[in-house]
């Protein structure tokens, strides 16, 4: 296996406010020259963009090493910090991924970034607005460049809704600027043809999190006609992670077999994707 943790470019400095602490990809990846290249999945741990979940990172790489893919961890900028910064992370991670897809033994078009929590409110803002003109200020490279080819959104804050929005998340992803509203970062909302095919899974007993973001989300996918997945599990936790023991809360609180399937139905719907 290939395990380093890489320090990623910060094209945005100095024009967007951080925390001052660089992101970084840690990869995952297997080494095997003769199997096909492979598709990498760049996690995005939760944490309300106040930290990094330690039980959304390492073991969700190797779980998904353990069905054949690569696998990267991203820590992405946290607050204080001015919106987009975050998502210019995750778009560097996919840009830097793609440019070395062939030592990594990656399918360059099949790039996928998977998010809980907050990491989902990450990754579904990339996959929103990759072809924007939002990162044009901050980034050099092209859309086809950090536009990721799907999305896993696990549990993820979507919506800025007053009534179903997770508050510190919507108001430490936007920090101090004037820039951008509520609107911008409720995902929903700017849904378009354009967004990457997508596996959601929620729980309607996620109290933290309510699944009415996820709902909407489906709910503008299916208007748009984005191909998507939802699964809407009833019972579990906010924070689930694997839902198994490995990634379990000090409590066994997160140990959740109902919902535990999640990463064998994404590789299904990966796998059949298309057909």
């Amino acid at each position: 296996m290939i395990h380093q943790t890489i320090p990623l470019p910060v094209h945005y400095a100095g024009k967007l406010k951080t925390n001052g602490q660089p992101p970084t990809l840690t990869t995952y990846l297997l080494q095997n020259d003769t199997a096909p290249a492979r598709p990498l999945v760049i996690v995005c741990p939760g944490g309300g963009y106040d930290h990094h979940s330690a039980r959304e990172a390492e073991a969700v790489a190797i779980r998904f090493n353990a069905l054949g893919f690569q696998a990267a961890v991203l820590t992405y900028s946290l607050a204080p910090m001015e919106f987009p910064a975050a998502a210019c992370d995750l778009a560097e991670a996919v840009c830097y991924a793609r440019a070395h897809a062939d030592e990594w033994h990656v399918d360059a078009q099949s790039i996928i970034a998977c998010g809980f929590s907050a990491g989902g409110h990450l990754c579904a803002t990339l996959g929103c607005y990759w072809n924007s003109d939002l990162f044009a200020p901050y980034l050099p490279h092209k859309a086809a460049d950090i536009k990721p080819d799907a999305l896993i959104l696990c549990y993820p804050v979507i919506t800025a809704d007053e009534i179903y929005c997770h508050p510190s998340s919507i108001r430490l992803v936007l920090g101090s600027t004037a820039r951008f509203s509520r609107d911008d970062v409720s995902i929903e909302r700017h849904v378009t043809g354009d967004f990457p095919p997508t596996f959601l899974w929620h729980t309607l007993a996620d109290q933290s999190v309510p699944a009415e973001n996820s709902l909407r989300l489906a709910e503008a996918l299916r208007r748009a006609s984005v191909p998507f997945a939802y699964h809407l599990f009833t019972h579990g936790k906010h924070g689930l992670a694997l839902a198994t023991p490995e990634t379990s809360a000090p409590d066994g609180s997160t140990v959740e077999p109902e919902c535990a399937v999640w990463v064998d139905l994404f590789k299904t719907w990966w796998e059949r994707r298309g057909k």
